[in-house]
């Protein structure tokens, strides 16, 4: 008799379980689908960051050749491809400021400036955009467009360039002739710098009177 009752008992147990499966199948169907969708996007995505990540790299070797060679032609097709196709990488940056130096060696200021601007408004990489826009300050000082080159270092960049920043400072103020202001920035980048380029700000700063 217990057996008998053990026996009904597991019976009705499953066809709860049965009932309750008919009602809800449809949704825990759809849960595992999601879940497995959502895994394989993820290897999706990863193996697309891979994917972008290699043909990215094979340009930007392409145009570090270019640029030993000095071919133009060669740079601005691995460059135009890198920043058309793949902005997203930190490859592209990295070609866009080897592209400005490239530009920049032979007086293509134009085209130099328009690769740094182009890093700073489309770099993923903090480091990348900050290295951009105190090339490009060094570029407006040049060119006596003062306000436009302290506007660049004007915002707090990354600690590893603070020192580089305020120095820039420092040099476009001399050139607009306020020394008094001059000063102050360099003497915040000696605060902050170290090595031969500390004795550099020093030796900027003594030409001011210290």
């Amino acid at each position: 008799m217990a057996l008998q009752n053990l026996d009904l008992e597991e019976q009705e147990k499953l066809e709860a379980l049965k009932a309750w499966w008919k009602e809800n199948a449809r949704l825990i169907v759809l849960v595992v689908a999601a879940a497995a969708i959502a895994v394989a996007g993820t290897s999706g995505w990863r193996w697309y960051q891979r994917q972008q990540a290699l043909e990215a790299g094979a340009l930007y070797d392409a145009l570090g050749r270019a640029v030993r060679a000095g071919d133009a032609k060669a740079l601005r097709d691995a460059g135009g491809a890198l920043t058309e196709r793949y902005a997203g990488t930190l490859y592209a940056s990295m070609g866009a400021l080897a592209a400005a130096d490239f530009h920049f060696e032979r007086g293509e200021l134009k085209s130099a400036k328009a690769q740094l601007q182009w890093v700073i408004d489309r770099s993923s990489a903090e480091d990348f955009r900050d290295i951009a826009r105190l090339r490009l300050a060094a570029l407006l000082l040049d060119e006596r467009a003062y306000d436009e080159a302290l506007a660049l270092v004007a915002r707090q960049p990354l600690e590893a360039y603070a020192a580089l920043y305020a120095a820039m400072r420092g040099d476009v103020l001399v050139a607009k002739d306020q020394p008094a202001a001059a000063r102050a920035a360099y003497q915040l980048a000696l605060e902050k710098a170290s090595g031969p380029f500390r004795d550099s700000v020093q030796m900027r700063l003594d030409a001011l009177g210290g």
